[in-house]
């Protein structure tokens, strides 16, 4: 049948893929099975190919692109192959790179930087306040602890430099008292950050300096974060009259941000409660004012007695996300092999059942919405379900109706 209405056509009717039908009509060995591929009977010579790198490799031709070459030498009447067959002889002996030494762009780690305590970990930046008239600025150096959100020290000066960086964290250093080799400084890969002078002031004060990825927004979140919640208040100014104006709103912002703000994440207690180690005790005046309530009126406190919200017990700039195994009975510390990194796809998602477990009972309607990884079919016998148990349910208060 093939011979008549052609292989394509007969493979096409039959459902058949043509390279079956190749392979059972040449059962031999398979092309992906040679061990060496044959020599085309066109190919070049081994002298052609070494005459031809010879002549690439001339003090003529060196610094000339295979293009080139070969517009040169047809001009002069001579031909030795194309221009692709030029740029094969070059890859076969590893040549075909570029030949100058150009600028190879490196592949910056991930900062991982973790704090347990205040003054382990500060991060600092600059922002721009904008000035009087158009194109002026004031720039604000904040330096803030990531443990307790306390900013440690801020500058606001009309120039951005490594100068003023120095003396900024030279004073706030000293300042907290910091013993050397116990503090890491983070920051963006700004010029002031990056210049000379700052790390060398860095490595006298024995301070480890940690840098942001290139054009990566969120390996400083502590910083912009600050930032935003400083310029989003709503007595932040469009403009500032003056550096004088500007340092007055700042000497109040900060004043108010550290002895006053309050973060959920450090248990609604202000940065400076938590940098000056008080937290503890706030935590646990606190829990005391929730147990009196308690023994008053029980009955109003429906998941039993209440606490506060937890403590920081510590604060990650990228953090890992890892998995922990179960820990050993023995030891009852996990091993280097117990920890893998967790990969977050829809297959690792736990099952719909045990979901519902954890997250209690919820509508028909989230759970189309929430599991995704169901087939087309299945969704649509659910919403089917769903909408013959919506008409069970409306016959049913019409019933109900009708006899009342």
């Amino acid at each position: 049948m093939s011979r008549q209405i052609g292989s394509s056509a007969a493979c096409r009717s039959l459902g058949v893929s043509r390279a079956t039908l190749y392979r059972r009509r040449n059962p031999g060995e398979r092309p992906s099975q040679r061990s060496v591929r044959p020599r085309v009977w066109r190919a070049l010579s081994v002298e052609e190919r070494g005459h031809i790198l010879a002549v690439l490799r001339s003090e003529r031709f060196v610094d000339l692109a295979p293009p080139q070459v070969y517009a040169i030498l047809l001009e002069e009447g001579k031909y030795l192959c194309s221009v692709r067959t030029m740029y094969r002889i070059l890859a076969d002996a590893k040549e075909s790179r570029e030949r100058r030494n150009q600028l190879r762009h490196p592949k910056y780690s991930k900062p991982v930087l973790r704090a347990e305590g205040p003054n382990q970990v500060w991060s600092w930046d600059i922002t721009k306040m904008l000035g009087p008239a158009k194109w002026t600025y004031f720039y604000l150096y904040v330096v803030i602890d990531i443990f307790s959100r306390y900013v440690v020290g801020w500058l606001l000066a009309g120039e951005e430099n490594a100068k003023l960086a120095k003396q900024l964290v030279s004073t706030s250093f000293l300042r907290e008292g910091i013993e050397p080799g116990g503090l890491s400084l983070h920051s963006d890969r700004g010029s002031p950050m990056t210049a000379k002078t700052f790390a060398l002031k860095l490595a006298d004060l024995g301070v480890t300096k940690s840098l942001s990825r290139p054009r990566v927004s969120n390996d400083n979140p502590f910083s912009e974060s600050q930032f935003k919640t400083m310029k989003y208040r709503p007595e932040y100014p469009r403009r500032f009259g003056s550096i004088e104006d500007a340092r007055a709103y700042c000497r109040k912002f900060f004043d108010w941000y550290n002895n006053e703000h309050r973060h959920s994440s450090q248990g609604y207690l202000t940065p400076a409660a938590i940098h000056a180690g008080r937290g503890e005790a706030l935590w646990e005046a606190a829990a005391e004012v929730l147990a009196a309530a308690y023994a008053r009126t029980p009955e109003r406190f429906v998941h039993g007695l209440p606490s506060p919200l937890p403590l920081p017990s510590e604060s990650w700039i990228n953090e890992p996300e890892a998995l922990e195994l179960p820990r050993s009975s023995a030891t009852n510390e996990p091993s280097a092999t117990e920890v893998i990194t967790a990969v977050h796809s829809v297959d690792s998602q736990p099952p719909l059942s045990a979901r519902r477990a954890v997250n209690g009972p919820q509508d028909e309607r989230s759970e189309l919405a929430v599991d995704s990884s169901r087939t087309d079919d299945t969704m649509r016998r659910r919403r089917n379900d769903l909408h013959t148990g919506r008409n069970a349910s409306a016959t049913t208060t019409a019933e109900r109706t009708s006899v009342n």
